[in-house]
């Protein structure tokens, strides 16, 4: 063989070799599972993996019916909404806003959008047990569901703009000063008329709202059934008694010279006319008498 042959066969031995150490070279050491597995992920591998992740989480995961209630006594009550009843039970020492989040599902109203009524408006940090609920107590709350808050806010026809524009024209001139209401007003304040105050916001009391005048000068008494979901006007003569949703709206001002008391009109028909007048309402009631009857706020 001459020199030339031998160094090509050397050269092709060597190039072999070369190749033949290459495929003996272990695998990158980042693929490699640790496990013996050759780098080879396997189904069962993955789902450890998922429940080890998920695990924490799932432990850490409230209880959305418990959510800090007491787990002491529980006190059955009815509960009164837009004329449906409810057997309820709950915890008396639960709060007021525990009570509103617990009735959320139950009559479809969100937590923020109730009223909660028990001997007048109830406050949210207040237990069932201190403001007196007991076993077949009756409880009131009033509310706007979600769907009736969006078509309240809904563009409406023209006819009802043009009823409403014809509304903001005749009330430009403050009630007080209309004829309608001076006759009432020129008298003076009623020597019985409760109390008011000034700039202030009270709950509505236990007791009925008296020493108010109605457009005939006559004395007027206001009750709120909370339970029947009606007020009664009651005059020496007759009681009126009237579904809370029957009231369409309710106007208020502030009356001059005595802004501790107001003039309110509330509308039980599709018009104006068919406003009830009521002439010094305490001032700190106002507010309180709309949220109970209309529900909104």
């Amino acid at each position: 063989m001459s020199n030339e042959e031998k160094e090509v066969t050397q050269s092709d031995d060597k190039t072999s070799n070369k190749e033949s150490e290459k495929s003996k070279t272990p695998p990158d050491s980042s693929c490699d599972s640790g496990d013996g597995s050759d780098g080879v992920v396997t189904q069962s591998q993955i789902q450890s993996s998922t429940e080890a992740v998920l695990s924490p989480a799932q432990e850490n995961k409230p209880d959305v019916q418990s959510e800090g209630l007491p787990t002491g006594e529980a006190v059955s009550f009815k509960l009164v909404y837009n004329k449906t009843k409810y057997d309820i039970e709950f915890p008396i020492d639960g709060t007021v806003k525990q009570l509103k989040e617990h009735l959320s599902s139950i009559i479809n109203v969100l937590p923020a959008m109730q009223k909660v009524m028990i001997k007048g408006l109830a406050k949210d940090e207040k237990t069932l047990k201190e403001l007196g609920v007991t076993k077949g107590s009756k409880v009131m709350v009033v509310g706007s569901k979600l769907d009736d808050v969006v078509n309240v806010n809904t563009p409406k026809s023209e006819p009802a703009a043009a009823e409403k524009t014809s509304t903001t024209t005749t009330s430009k001139e403050p009630l007080c000063r209309q004829k309608l209401h001076r006759k009432i007003i020129d008298k003076g304040v009623p020597e019985d008329a409760m109390p008011g105050i000034k700039n202030s916001k009270d709950v509505l009391p236990a007791y009925p709202l008296s020493g108010m005048l109605n457009k005939h000068g006559g004395k007027v008494r206001l009750t709120f059934k909370l339970e029947l979901d009606q007020i009664w006007i009651g005059t020496k003569e007759r009681t009126e008694k009237i579904n809370m949703n029957h009231i369409r709206q309710i106007v208020s001002e502030a009356i001059d010279g005595n802004e501790q008391y107001h003039i309110m009109g509330l509308q039980l028909g599709p018009t104006e006319a068919s406003r009830y007048w009521l002439y010094w309402v305490p001032a700190q009631y106002v507010d309180a008498i709309k949220d109970t009857v209309l529900g909104k706020w």
